[in-house]
């Protein structure tokens, strides 16, 4: 298996000067030639993890992005009454430190990727190998600056590595500019990397991924504060590129559950999930704290321990209908008090836990004391599905199309466990339940029990009225339904009710027939309940022009609704200033050290 697991960085450098000793003993450290440390193949890789450690460290996505940067939106907030500044609760100064710890690990990662980029050619080896790993190191430093164009917006543009100390001042790049160097070194990139089927793991930059990131890309650049928005069509050709390549033959996995299992028990699926960050618990790899301190909170070791520093809000709850299946995997049902299992009321819709990520389906172990070794997914194929149907509704004059339906509605079946069985059969969830005959003499509400035809997990309840079951209404609509299943209706004191089951159809998730506006909407929700928690909330609605208000909606709804105790989340809701926390500040530290560099507005 092949694959890239995110090596600590002393190791990295260690394997970067291996079978340098000679080198070494006759020359002074700060004079080492760059001919004589990439004079192999095997330093030429080592420098290429090197430029893809950044991705694994805490500042980025081991904690920081999901915990600090991203999820501050309309889905989740820091829950932690200790703490109320910093950029979670948009409550912050040009000093803080982990807005400096992460944009000086994009830049580390900038500058690795340059080294590599730079000596790419020394080595004498196979050309073909050479140009994976050059596109590789393009992709990467592209992705680094990208990340430091959507919190930082106009950066310092740096295509080489530092050849003295003095010298480096320079100013900020135009945020157009940057995008132009970003999608150039992608669209090379694509070009030089290997295909997904190459690997049969996640954590390589693959072609797929180059092709699904530059949709994205593109859609950041069409969207606020640059508007450009001619540059939908080339978010829309990117997703399409992945979507028609029957080669790699991209598809959802039939279970959202299963998606997330995966990346617990170091599983993968390359087909649903195309480019991921790797991490371990044992050996030189680094851990991560993907589903401890973004995941359910526990106290219990044999469990895994989960500090849960975010919760979920009410919004993102009720943006899930009945019958998606979604809901109780994004945002957990229950938490750990020790051993027990402590269920959530059903009226409780804010204050869970995210629960994509889950540490008792780890497999690994010793299970650490909150360094997991889950993966955290960069691109999955849903997300290139959501970015096609929006970038088609956009390029069409904001019409949608059959083509943007089709993108919409494959990502909802999946979502409400519609899976085709074969031709004309698709029924995994229960729709609802025919009253064929009332019944006589009930006195309470019987119980409705749900058995067979292959599923699990459907529940009813039923109203009684002069005696006779009157309605009856799906609590829980089940899954994996491949024939009817049986109800019986027992107690309540009657008799003689009958009750027909009536599974789904594969439409029955669709949207159809929605004017440009609902469309739209549509897109945007379902961005949230198929990707919640992935780090694109935020952003999605900063290019929507949407944060403020979104952001001020839970807020107000935490004053009206929650108890005293709980006021202190509505910081982050009710702090948010558009004309200051769009975006990050620009760190002092680097402002002091780089004359050249302006400070972003309202630092």
């Amino acid at each position: 298996m092949e694959k890239v697991k995110i090596y600590i960085v002393a190791i990295a450098i260690v394997g970067l000067l291996a079978s340098c000793s000679k080198f070494l003993d006759t020359t002074p450290l700060d004079k080492m030639d760059p001919d004589a440390i990439f004079d192999k193949e095997s330093q030429l890789d080592a420098a290429l993890v090197a430029a893809y450690d950044p991705l694994g460290r805490g500042a980025l996505y081991a904690y920081t992005i999901q915990t600090r940067l991203a999820t501050e939106s309309d889905e989740g907030f820091f829950y932690s009454s200790s703490r109320t500044t910093g950029p979670q609760f948009y409550d912050l100064s040009s000093s803080d430190p982990e807005v400096l710890s992460t944009w000086t690990t994009l830049y580390q990662g900038i500058s690795r990727a340059n080294l590599v980029l730079e000596n790419v050619d020394r080595p004498v080896m196979d050309e073909t190998r050479r140009n994976y790993i050059k596109g590789e190191a393009l992709f990467l430093r592209a992705y680094y600056y990208f990340l430091l164009v959507s919190n930082w917006g106009d950066v310092p543009l740096l295509l080489h590595t530092a050849e003295s100390v003095e010298g480096n001042t320079i100013e900020r790049t135009p945020s157009d500019l940057v995008y132009e160097q970003i999608t150039q070194d992608m669209i090379q990139a694509e070009e030089l990397v290997r295909p997904i089927q190459g690997y049969d793991g996640a954590g390589r930059v693959t072609k797929s991924a180059v092709r699904g990131v530059l949709a994205r890309v593109y859609l950041y650049w069409a969207g606020y504060p640059l508007m450009k928005i001619e540059k939908y069509q080339d978010a829309r050709f990117w997703a399409k590129k992945v979507i028609d390549d029957t080669e790699a033959g991209h598809r959802l996995n039939p279970s959202y559950d299963e998606v997330f299992i995966n990346y617990a028990k170091d599983k993968y699926d390359n087909k649903e999930s195309i480019w991921e960050v790797e991490f371990a618990v044992t050996g030189i790899y680094e851990h991560g704290q993907v589903g401890s301190w973004i995941g359910i909170r526990s106290t219990n070791e044999s469990i895994g321990t989960a500090y849960g520093f975010i919760g979920t809000t009410h919004t993102l709850f009720d943006r899930y209908k009945v019958g998606d299946l979604r809901r109780d995997r994004a945002i957990s049902p229950f938490y750990y008090d020790g051993a027990t299992q402590v269920l959530f009321a059903e009226t409780q819709t804010s204050r869970r836990f995210p629960g994509k990520w889950r540490r008792e389906e780890e497999t690994a172990l010793p299970k650490l004391n909150q360094n997991t070794p889950q993966n955290y997914p960069l691109l999955r194929y849903s997300d290139v599905l959501l970015m096609f149907a929006e970038a088609d509704y956009q390029v069409n004059n904001q019409t949608p199309t059959a083509a943007a339906y089709t993108a919409l509605n494959e990502v909802r079946r999946r979502g409400y466990g519609k899976k085709l069985n074969g031709p004309g059969q698709i029924s995994e969830t229960l729709k609802s339940i025919t009253i064929n005959d009332g019944g006589t003499g009930y006195t309470a509400a019987p119980v409705i029990s749900i058995t067979g035809g292959g599923g699990e997990g459907a529940t009813a309840t039923a109203t009684v009225e002069g005696g006779e079951i009157i309605s009856v209404t799906i609590t829980n609509p089940g899954r994996k339904f491949i024939s009817l299943p049986t109800i019986t209706v027992t107690g309540g004191g009657g008799s003689g009710a009958v009750l027909t089951p009536v599974l789904s159809l594969p439409d029955d998730a669709d949207l159809k027939d929605l004017n440009s506006a609902e469309f739209i909407s549509a897109i945007q929700e379902e961005r949230s309940r198929e990707l919640c928690f992935e780090g694109f909330r935020k952003y999605d609605l900063i290019r929507w022009g949407l944060l403020e208000i979104k952001l001020k909606e839970v807020g107000s709804w935490i004053t009206a609704n929650e108890n005293a105790s709980y006021k202190y989340v509505s910081l982050s809701f009710d702090n948010f200033d558009k004309s200051r926390h769009t975006l990050l500040p620009i760190p002092q530290n680097d402002i002091s050290l780089n004359g050249l560099l302006t400070q972003n507005p309202g630092y």
